[in-house]
């Protein structure tokens, strides 16, 4: 369901993705299940009386607000032409909102067999002396890593949070999965490569991109702020940690997965609970997708802060000699409002440039028209001061690292 591509009807993907595609295809669905969904998402905080409960959660709660505003243009087609046009608030509502509100309840259901039954358990100890070296995180998270690249960001934090709460994760080792492999699936990136034009050079374009995310990774668990995450467990609970282990793997790994079966729910309250959870995800992050997503395309098309951001990175891409400096400046600093902006702004740039910023576009994770506002979502500890620093981080690291890479092999 998550890893394995199948072609139906010419269109091959995991079949997670063609089950959503079939739903996204009844009827009216778009305009009544985003609607629904963003209107009750807004309006919880204020119904349940939490939505002042701290600076960022009144913001985060005013934003949703305005995100009903935004999803009533859309359906209803009322407000300003500039905001209607189709690269704006349709393209949030139509591309990212509805699609991901609509994956996440849907993947949750198949959720329950990845991590219910012993399948990161097994894993885990073949990984393990992999991933925790390299990552600090460990081996069972090699399954969030595949997640994403294979399904979707939002399939990966749905993993990474449920794992963190039954206690798997620690705060440190959560924060990192969540902001060093919750990138966009390979079926996205296909877009972006599309977009630039460097479809030609997609395997390059692929690897590239996946050696860039995971070196990034590596370095940014082991600088601030990650570094300084406290490894503890969710509730400060005992936590299920993985073990060093010597002999035979293979076994170890086999009896590890089987006491984790036995001890699982029954696998229909098992779905039935991950359902629950991901449909309460989905409400929670469908009017802060609507709203964020509408002000950082609003700011990144009407107002100079994008141009103004693109000045911290512009000594990186002048040492690094890319072609329009300044322009792939701009490009990379964008890139935090909607991932796939960056491709936009330089489109008729040179091959160098457009092969760089689309590496960099995937392997800076964090943007606020989606996976920010899922990882708000759950219950992993992250900060707004964070996000905007491991951003920053990972936006230079992966321009230092994905130059040598085109600059050598395309």
């Amino acid at each position: 369901m998550f890893f394995v591509s199948i072609d139906i009807g010419g269109k091959s993907t995991i079949p997670l993705d063609h089950i959503v595609s079939w739903i996204q295809s009844i009827p009216h669905y778009f305009k009544i299940y985003g609607l629904t969904l963003v209107t009750i998402g807004a309006l919880f905080p204020f119904i349940k009386g939490i939505w002042n409960k701290d600076l960022t959660t009144t913001i985060f709660s005013l934003c949703k607000l305005f995100g009903i505003i935004c999803v009533v243009m859309v359906v209803f087609n009322i407000g300003p032409g500039g905001l209607l046009a189709g690269d704006m608030l349709p393209f949030i509502f139509s591309k990212i909102v509805v699609p991901v509100t609509t994956i996440i309840p849907v993947g949750s259901v198949f959720l329950a067999f990845i991590t219910g039954y012993g399948l990161m358990e097994f894993i885990g100890v073949f990984m393990r002396p992999i991933m925790m070296p390299i990552w600090k995180t460990p081996g069972r998270s090699a399954i969030d890593a595949v997640a994403s690249f294979v399904g979707s960001y939002s399939i990966a934090l749905l993993i990474t949070n449920r794992v963190y709460t039954e206690g798997k994760y620690t705060d440190k080792e959560a924060a990192i999965i969540a902001t060093g492999f919750s990138t966009v699936s390979a079926a996205f990136m296909i877009i972006v490569a599309t977009t630039l034009g460097i479809m030609d050079y997609w395997l390059k374009y692929f690897w590239f991109t996946v050696i860039v995310t995971f070196l990034v990774t590596a370095i940014t668990a082991r600088i601030y702020p990650l570094s300084k995450k406290k490894d503890r467990y969710y509730n400060d609970a005992e936590g299920d940690i993985e073990q060093d282990v010597s002999g035979n793997r293979f076994k170890i790994a086999w009896d590890a997965a089987m006491d984790t079966c036995s001890n699982a729910p029954g696998l229909l309250e098992n779905v039935a609970m991950n359902f629950k959870d991901g449909f309460s995800l989905a409400i929670n992050v469908a009017p802060t997708l609507m709203g964020i997503g509408a002000i950082g395309l609003i700011l990144a098309n009407y107002t100079p802060l994008f141009d103004i951001i693109g000045y911290i990175f512009y000594p990186v891409t002048l040492l690094l000699r890319i072609p329009e400096s300044l322009l792939a400046a701009k490009a990379v600093a964008v890139s935090i409002a909607e991932m796939l902006l960056p491709a936009v702004v330089v489109a008729n740039s040179p091959l160098t440039t457009r092969f760089i910023i689309a590496i960099v576009s995937v392997s800076e994770i964090l943007f606020f028209s989606a996976s920010i506002p899922c990882m708000m979502a759950t219950e992993i500890p992250l900060t707004m001061l964070d996000y905007i620093i491991i951003w920053i981080e990972r936006v230079i690291l992966s321009l230092i690292i994905a130059a040598p890479l085109v600059y050598l092999f395309v």
